[in-house]
């Protein structure tokens, strides 16, 4: 039989009605955390918040180091006392008030950078809770992790965790890139694959030593067949497939096996044209590189494709946003769009939330919009994220959450989200609009003031990773490392909002 208890020792100080109570029934999705399965409703002051609400579970628990903790209520974060939520629900404090309680998202803090000579356009990580590594089928020990880097100079660089380069990506003059890197992705713990301004799709052959202290980038594949630069790209290991994204207004669809790669197009080849061809005869004598083009160029898209997925529990599937306000679903073996969803700006990044069934879609109107791609959806858009000063042009989920993901945009910022963490609006656009739970800056102009803009420190590219944390890069050349702490370490009062 359940029990129920009263608690009066944790009221905070409030203008909400004084002496007012409420039954307050506690649960969980995360059995470490859970109460015994005993504890019935628990009577509390009305003028609880979370931070009382936090020490009161934590009693409850007998948690030797405070555990901050968020409360969700019919789905949202409460950022108000329990008086105001009965209040604003029309809800009499004769109800007994279902609180789910989740660990808080901790202020990730800085914790390294790493320079380059140019502007860094894209990175990754490749560690042992990355989808890269279990693709491979391989384990990788902590303090093994690795950093992929792009940048304007055209090359890739792999680094440690110490800040080392471990390899450097082949010169145009020798066979690399011969413009600007504008992607790059771990496809295995063996093979990367990037993406530029030189219109190339490349696949790498990635290789360590022995003692860890240097690390080898090959050339195996060159993919050609977009006509313009090539923005984007996405990876699937399991069935060798690769995505990209082009200026060109088309979508490509590649094999990343030589054997199952048709002939690239010889219109397309450095060959055909002899000031590129110059450019890369001493690769042409040193190496040998096969050339291949596309499965297919999925045509549909009025203006630059913008960002390209595989959809994360269906490889057949792909989604594709663009400057043409579109998001386009397609269906890879048939080549065919069976989808489009109308925004009303261009779309600049592209990001899955699968166990919402969502995509979150950056915006050059400088906010995020969750769409439902699914064709029996009764609206386009389902949340809006607002608070970046400037365009949203990279998103990745939250490696250890279904509600949550990163942004990075170039007013210089990440800022991380939970998209429980929301509230009806009634400015522009209405609706329901989520808030950002925490915002990383730039260590180089930290506390210094935001740059209009964003200017010099805009921000082109961010991953998350479970183990290494968020990982950001852009205009001010550094891919800087920021990792929230471990919540145990971190008192309830910390983070109190």
């Amino acid at each position: 039989m359940s029990t129920q208890t009263t608690t009066t020792a944790l009221a905070e100080p409030s203008q909400d009605r004084p002496g007012s109570q409420v039954r307050v029934q506690f649960t969980t999705q995360h059995p470490d955390i859970s109460l015994p399965e005993n504890t019935g409703p628990i009577v509390v002051p009305t003028n609880l918040r979370r931070y009382g609400l936090s020490t009161l579970v934590n009693h409850l628990l007998g948690t030797e180091k405070p555990t901050p903790f968020d409360f969700l209520v019919s789905g949202t974060f409460l950022r108000t006392s329990i008086d105001e939520y009965l209040t604003a629900s029309g809800l009499s404090a004769e109800t007994t008030v279902t609180l789910e309680y989740v660990r808080s998202i901790i202020p990730p803090l800085y914790v390294a950078s790493y320079e380059h000579d140019d502007w860094v356009s894209s990175v990754d990580v490749l560690s042992g809770s990355s989808q890269a590594q279990a693709w491979g089928g391989t384990t990788r020990q902590p303090g093994h992790e690795r950093i992929l880097s792009g940048s304007y100079d055209g090359l890739l660089r792999v680094w440690n965790t110490s800040s080392q380069t471990l390899a450097t990506s082949l010169s145009a003059a020798d066979g690399g890139h011969s413009s600007s890197i504008k992607a790059a992705r771990f496809m295995s713990p063996s093979r990367v694959v990037s993406s530029g301004l030189d219109r190339t799709v490349r696949i790498w052959n990635y290789a360590e030593s022995s003692d860890d202290t240097s690390a080898s980038l090959e050339p195996y594949l060159e993919l050609y067949g977009h006509r313009s630069s090539v923005d984007d790209v996405a990876v699937h290991a399991p069935s060798s497939r690769i995505l990209s994204a082009s200026a060109d207004h088309s979508v490509g669809f590649w094999s990343a096996k030589k054997s199952d790669a048709p002939s690239a197009p010889s219109s397309l080849l450095p060959s055909s044209n002899p000031s590129r061809s110059s450019k890369r005869r001493k690769h042409t004598q040193t190496t040998d590189t096969h050339q291949r083009g596309p499965l297919t160029l999925l045509q549909a898209h009025t203006a630059p494709v913008s960002a390209t997925i595989f959809d994360a529990r269906d490889a057949t599937v792909a989604y594709s946003a663009s400057w043409d306000h579109t998001l386009r679903t397609w269906d890879l073996p048939t080549s065919t769009a069976v989808d489009a969803r109308t925004t009303a700006h261009a779309l600049l990044s592209l990001a899955a939330l699968p166990s919402l069934g969502l995509l979150a879609a950056g915006t050059a109107a400088r906010h995020i919009t969750l769409l439902d791609p699914r064709a029996s959806a009764a609206t386009v858009s389902a949340l809006t994220l607002r608070g970046h000063a400037n365009a949203v042009v990279s998103l990745v989920p939250d490696p250890g959450s279904g509600f949550g993901l990163v942004s990075g945009s170039h007013d210089g910022t990440c800022r991380v989200w939970d998209v429980r963490s929301s509230s009806s609006s009634s400015g522009s656009g209405g609706g329901v609009v989520g808030e950002s739970v925490y915002t990383v800056e730039r260590e180089q102009v930290r506390g210094k003031g935001r740059r209009v803009g964003g200017d010099g420190v805009k921000v082109f590219t961010v991953a998350w990773d479970a183990a290494l944390g968020i990982v950001s890069a852009g205009q001010d050349r550094r891919v800087q490392v920021n990792k929230g702490q471990d919540s145990s370490t971190t008192t309830a009062g910390t983070i109190d909002k």
